[in-house]
């Protein structure tokens, strides 16, 4: 033992936040597997389809040139804003301008940190949604900010409630995360909703900031914080290519807000990474010139796998919302069940097969989980399969 290792200790913040609940999860799924115990994972939103194969190729082809290895700039390349500055034009109608309103993210989850150092002192109070992503509470605990959770109910539409707003804006509020199509619950924004934050913000002086990474899945009209106008001055929105183009491991998100919010996180952002490589943020350019028929596409195939989950959520005698966006399912568990946690915990014990609890997501989650899409027609139907036998042979009982 090296001697005075008893004697280190983790920087406070750390005991503040725990490991993420799916990152475990995922241990414990694959050392399920390594036994050779097959699991139907239907826990984490990971797309599992290729991106453009445009992208592909511009990747490749971008990879075999010379002086592209090196570092990059942390703006971002000229051409890379410039295609986001178009994609928001063309599925949003808003106009950004690309030198001073874009800034590239190596991928949204980055930005939720950035964001939070750009604007958040110690003490300050962060308002963070119940149910909501968890990452929004465990970064603003590690910037030392005071979480303040307002909640989202089934009886309010997952919809916030205004008045208890009002009541807890006095309470120090500087920051403040929305996130519609929401997740984990698949309610869709409206330009009302939009509107009314937005007022909200101005009103008290508190930065909103919308996560918006779902707006494509099973959405014909996607929507923008952004389209408000004069949202910009308290409004600050990202945007993912994980989700839209199948592109999660390639990090390839964007923040978009006025030219002082942006050059705030820039500064903080260029003292934390060295930028991002030129052959894929080129490549994502192409992707996201991609034409409406990559999102028809890529919604059959999201349809067809909703119709299999709520066939899932038929066969555990859940209820669900139908109206429900994005790349989830969430649904209410069965009257009597002992928490979520232990009803995902019975499913993936008897029938084997994964689903997200939905207590990690709040305390108004605790009665509901979450299937993921991210698996094909034919593994849900495996899933539901297992399901089924499970509850007529009396393992699963609810």
């Amino acid at each position: 033992m090296i001697t005075g290792m008893n004697q280190i200790r983790p920087a406070s913040r750390v005991a503040e936040i725990e490991e993420y609940y799916l990152q475990r999860k995922i241990k414990e799924v694959a050392a399920l597997q390594a036994k050779g115990i097959d699991v139907v994972s239907l826990g984490i939103g990971g797309p599992d389809r290729m991106p453009p194969l445009s992208a592909i190729e511009a990747l490749i082809d971008g990879a075999q040139k010379p002086g592209v290895h090196g570092y990059s700039v942390t703006s971002g390349l000229p051409e890379l804003r410039e295609a986001y500055a178009c994609w928001y034009e063309r599925h949003y109608g808003v106009t950004l301008d690309p030198d001073s309103e874009i800034l590239p993210l190596i991928g949204s989850k980055e930005g939720i940190l950035h964001v939070s150092m750009a604007f958040l002192n110690p003490g300050d109070a962060v308002l963070v949604p119940d149910p909501g992503y968890p990452t929004y509470t465990s970064v603003s605990r590690l910037m030392g900010a005071r979480v303040v959770p307002y909640s989202l109910t089934a009886e309010n539409g997952w919809m916030p409630d205004f008045d208890e707003l009002e009541k807890l804006a006095h309470a120090g509020v500087k920051l403040m995360w929305i996130n519609y199509p929401h997740m984990p619950t698949g309610t869709r924004p409206t330009h009302e909703l939009f509107s009314r934050i937005v007022d909200f913000g101005r009103r008290h002086g508190i930065v909103i900031a919308h996560d918006n990474p779902y707006s494509f899945i099973l959405n014909d009209e996607p929507m923008s914080i952004l389209q408000v106008s004069g949202a910009s001055d308290v409004a600050i929105e990202m945007n993912s290519l994980s989700k839209s183009h199948n592109m999660a491991g390639w990090r390839m998100g964007m923040v978009a807000s006025n030219p002082q919010f942006i050059k705030w996180i820039l500064k903080v952002k260029s003292n934390v990474d060295s930028g991002q490589f030129i052959p894929a943020m080129r490549a994502a350019a192409v992707a996201l010139s991609a034409g409406d028929e990559w999102y028809e596409d890529l919604n059959r195939v999201y349809a067809e796998r909703r119709r299999e989950a709520e066939q899932i959520m038929k066969t555990l005698g859940c209820g669900f919302d139908s109206s429900q966006r994005g790349l989830f399912l969430w649904g209410r568990i069965p009257a009597g069940v002992n928490g979520s946690e232990e009803f995902a915990d019975s499913i993936l014990r008897e029938a084997r097969v994964f689903v997200t609890p939905g207590f990690i997501f709040g305390k108004n989650g605790e009665n509901y989980f979450r299937i993921s899409l991210c698996a094909t027609v034919e593994r849900l139907s495996e899933a539901r399969r297992r399901i089924s036998e499970a509850i007529n042979t009396g393992r699963l009982k609810f």
